[in-house]
């Protein structure tokens, strides 16, 4: 691993993203290195975090030579981690620990989680996450987007957000909550404003370690969503909201959606 210091040092606590990336994928092998554009996907996702202001620092998080190779040779930076993590939370936890270990973080400061597979993200999401922690009690954050259609409602791919009056998210879903009673299921939008989450999550350093290590909850086993473990096992998660949409790739036919 080779830190850089030409990230600018916040004075109250650093700002450190990590992206998370694995070769192995069960429905799409060897996405993270899948071409968007004539650049591997991976490369994308770390040269859009890296235009965010006030980080200080951005890493891949990977086992696989592979993709470290097109990291460092575009002059980025890598943590190699372990190949038994089963979650990308669990490899920025270790990720963080060997960043703790250097003395690069503090208990104090924050990590970023940025999903490997999000090549077109907007580094205003990655600010928007941020700000969240201008609020000492915030934790754990995350972001939200409206729903504006209902195609992408139904879309099980597509995980619904309940958030309550003060950003805390009550529940995420890959149906949609709340079920409309009395109404056609196609009029349903038009009654409620649903929410989509978006795949972005920044943490406390020490609330990291604390989740990375928790027993997977009997909702998350049945939505197989990790947030739901966090919500069972009673952390708060703040959801900010954002306008920005965010396009991920989780099966090959998912790149016909960028422009050649």
């Amino acid at each position: 691993m080779k830190v850089r210091s030409v990230y600018p040092s916040n004075a109250d606590m650093k700002y450190i993203a990590i992206i998370p990336s694995r070769f192995a994928s069960s429905r799409f092998p060897g996405k993270a290195l899948a071409l968007i554009k004539g650049t591997p996907m991976i490369q994308r996702v770390y040269q859009q975090v890296a235009k965010t202001e006030s980080l200080d620092g951005v890493f891949v998080a990977t086992d696989d030579m592979r993709i470290a190779k097109v990291i460092e040779e575009s002059g980025g930076d890598v943590i190699m981690t372990s190949a038994e993590h089963t979650s990308g939370t669990s490899r920025c936890n270790e990720a963080k620990d060997i960043l703790l270990a250097g003395d690069y973080l503090g208990i104090d400061d924050i990590i970023i989680n940025v999903q490997g597979d999000e090549p077109f993200i907007d580094p205003q999401q990655v600010q928007q996450v941020m700000l969240a922690f201008q609020h000492k009690d915030v934790n754990i954050a995350t972001l939200v987007k409206e729903i504006d259609s209902s195609k992408e409602l139904f879309d099980e791919n597509v995980v619904k957000a309940v958030v309550d009056r003060h950003n805390k998210a009550l529940i995420f879903s890959r149906q949609p909550v709340p079920a409309i009673r009395g109404e056609a299921r196609e009029n349903w939008i038009n009654h409620h404003t649903y929410l989509k989450h978006i795949g972005l999550y920044a943490y406390r350093v020490k609330t990291l370690g604390e989740i990375a290590n928790l027993e997977r909850s009997a909702l998350d086993k049945a939505e197989s969503l990790e947030q739901l473990s966090w919500i069972e096992n009673g952390y708060d998660v703040h959801a900010q909201l954002t306008g920005i949409d965010s396009i991920g790739v989780d099966v090959p036919d998912d790149l016909l959606k960028f422009d050649p």
